[in-house]
């Protein structure tokens, strides 16, 4: 039989709450009282439940994820630092995704209201910017995983966009490519525009700008790779290299590319952005900016689980630096 905090309280003759009270070192208890119920619990062997001692101290002990839809390809890589780091702070996690939209984020918030979780991380917030930020001033802390604007006060772990658009630009320039076009994110994403902004910097300032023509609107689906390929052969725009803000519209790059005849990386080269698994898989193989999205995840954990514990976090966003992964896509590989 387990022995619970009932069997302690008979057997010392005090209230549940007193044993409570002792255990916790909460309140006050006369100093008779408080060794006999050590005594006791020494004696029955009893060993209270992590979750009540959490209750006890204020504390649920458990971190709160709330993430976008898990069949991003991302997004496992994201949540493995965020597990990783979250389990080495003794936390457990509540996971929950916005999938069905506003229905998502109702039941979300009402675990906000019943105080179910300690902390919150965020992965790549959108649209619940505003009723996060809420949260986080009504003293729930909070960090976001994201490549976007984050909001004043709310402290955030990203990925550098500049720098990894630059590093692909100098890569293609550095192969002689003159003529890229850019398929980029959705408009009104800091992101789309961080990216597109650096790239194409880099670009004029060898001398070589890129038109605004050659630069299309994406929204990181592989359909968005084919149909830029297409519209761009079809108003005869002239190109040797493509740069997509995404891994999944690089991937159908190459597909409308090669029922174009035009041979990558020989005719046309291709580089994406995330290098979040499967890059490496296609037919040629993806060049891409890696996001260190593991490192993202584990970062942010780690901020959380300091300001859980009383300690200062930055005020700035936290920017873990890209690498430019060189790949078939790009340069052919010699085969041994």
């Amino acid at each position: 039989m387990r022995v619970t905090i009932a069997h302690v309280a008979l057997r010392a003759g005090v209230s549940k709450a007193t044993v409570s009270r002792v255990l916790n070192g909460k309140g006050e208890t006369d100093a008779a009282t408080a060794a006999r119920v050590r005594r006791v619990v020494k004696e029955l062997g009893y060993v209270p439940s992590a979750r009540a001692v959490s209750l006890a101290k204020g504390r649920t002990g458990v971190v709160g994820v709330l993430a976008p839809a898990l069949t991003r390809p991302w997004i496992a890589q994201v949540m493995q630092g965020v597990v990783d780091s979250m389990e080495n702070s003794g936390h457990g996690l509540m996971l929950f995704t916005r999938t069905r939209g506003d229905d998502s984020f109702r039941r979300f918030a009402g675990q906000v209201d019943a105080n179910a979780f300690d902390g919150l991380l965020v992965i790549e917030p959108e649209e619940t910017v505003p009723a996060v930020a809420k949260m986080a001033s009504a003293a729930l802390p909070v960090v976001l995983i994201s490549d976007r604007e984050a909001g004043p006060g709310i402290p955030a772990v990203a990925s550098g966009n500049r720098p990894g658009a630059r590093q692909a630009a100098e890569h293609l320039l550095g192969l002689g490519r003159r003529r890229p076009l850019v398929l980029a994110g959705p408009d009104g994403y800091d992101c789309t525009a961080e990216r597109r902004e650096a790239f194409t910097g880099v670009f004029a300032e060898a001398g070589f700008p890129v038109p605004a023509q050659a630069c299309f609107p994406g929204d990181y689906s592989g359909e968005s790779g084919r149909v830029a390929v297409s519209r761009a052969v079809a108003d005869g725009i002239e190109f040797d290299a493509v740069f997509a803000h995404n891994d999944l519209s690089a991937s159908g790059v190459l597909q409308m590319l090669g029922t174009t005849g035009r041979p990558v990386p020989e005719s046309v080269a291709v580089v994406g952005f995330d290098d979040a698994g499967h890059a490496a898989l296609g037919a040629p193989a993806l060049t891409a900016v890696h996001r260190p999205l593991r490192d993202m995840g584990a970062e942010a954990a780690r901020m959380l689980a300091s300001a859980l514990a009383g300690a200062a976090v930055p005020d700035e966003p936290v920017e873990i630096a890209t690498d430019l992964v060189v790949r078939e896509s790009t340069v052919r590989q010699s085969r041994a």
